[in-house]
């Protein structure tokens, strides 16, 4: 009894947040497919290169599966256990120290992953700065930290300061318009760029050595069971099958979108493809300039996703004081 009281007193600021606002289906798919690409697509075409290309795609496509399963699992825990949230979840299972444990780590990534957004911002960014006439790398837009400082207060901040993370889905069909064009551009210099590249040695090998270490960057690529619950709740009827429903469609989607910019971007450089596909492409290529744009855009407009989890995390710490 004391710890169903401890879960109820736990998220009960969330849910007068959520009571508030409710999505529809399609609002929360775009929400998830932005939290599920964010930056980690950009190191898939190099995970390919550490696996080989037939075992690379594989092991993609069993990262996508296992990650569609465990999301749907994780909110069937939730309503079998009457839990709001990720945190409330692991207390009924562990107790009060898993409830410690999955707090911080709940934390401690998205905040981390939103210190990497702002450096990946401030890199790409200054790059397609540079492109601009009079703009050398001793301009005030070639420096990271200003970069960094403009997109926050202009974009990221106002972003992070809605009520209901609903609100985002516009802002995350902006980021998959964006990662569309991404897409677009590195298969169009596939075509056009690959043939002019002689492929290393084992290109097309079945498999690498180096296989574990590209689940890894697959497996982050895919990270997204820590807002989970928070779009799951975002939904106008948050049942196990509308949820259901909507991971299958974004998992899916994310997964098609993955395979084509992974495969796209190794063939074209194959051993040589390094942990940033951009960094392979020529710095005066204006066509991968836009795209380096596009992806510093879309970098940001994932930004709040993160920014919400760790204001959940406040929340339900906030109940829990008060209890």
């Amino acid at each position: 009894m004391a710890q169903q009281q401890n879960n109820e007193e736990g998220t009960a600021i969330i849910r007068m947040h959520k009571s508030e606002s409710r999505g529809s289906m399609i609002s929360a798919s775009f929400n998830f497919i932005n939290s599920i690409i964010g930056s980690g697509i950009i190191g898939l075409p190099y995970a390919l290169n550490q696996a080989g290309l037939p075992s690379g795609l594989l092991l993609l496509i069993l990262v996508g599966f296992i990650t569609d399963y465990s999301i749907v699992l994780l909110i069937k825990g939730g309503n079998l256990s009457g839990s709001n949230s990720y945190q409330s979840l692991v207390q009924s299972t562990f107790g009060f120290p898993g409830f410690l444990i999955l707090s911080a780590l709940q934390f401690l990534y998205p905040f981390i992953a939103m210190i990497s957004y702002n450096i990946t911002t401030g890199d790409t960014l200054t790059k397609v700065f540079q492109r601009i006439p009079g703009v050398g790398p001793d301009h005030i837009l070639a420096e990271r930290h200003f970069v960094i400082l403009l997109s926050t207060f202009m974009f990221t901040l106002p972003l992070s300061l809605y009520r209901n993370i609903e609100r985002l889905g516009k802002v995350s069909f902006l980021s998959m318009v964006l990662t569309l064009t991404i897409l677009i551009i590195v298969t169009f210099r596939a075509a056009t760029l690959g043939p002019q590249i002689v492929p290393t040695e084992n290109a097309w090998a079945f498999a690498k050595w180096n296989a574990i270490q590209a689940v890894g960057v697959m497996s982050f690529a895919f990270i997204c069971h820590h807002n989970s619950f928070l779009i799951y709740n975002s939904l106008e009827q948050p049942t196990l099958s509308n949820w259901s429903q909507v991971t299958h469609i974004s998992v899916g989607s994310a997964l098609i979108i993955s395979v084509v910019f992974a495969v796209a971007g190794y063939t074209t450089f194959t051993g040589y493809t390094q942990g940033d596909i951009f960094e392979n492409y020529c710095r005066n290529d204006n066509l991968v300039t836009l795209g380096r744009f596009c992806f510093g855009l879309s970098i940001i407009t994932t930004f709040p996703l993160e920014c919400f989890v760790t204001r959940e995390v406040s929340y339900i710490w906030k109940g829990q004081a008060k209890d």
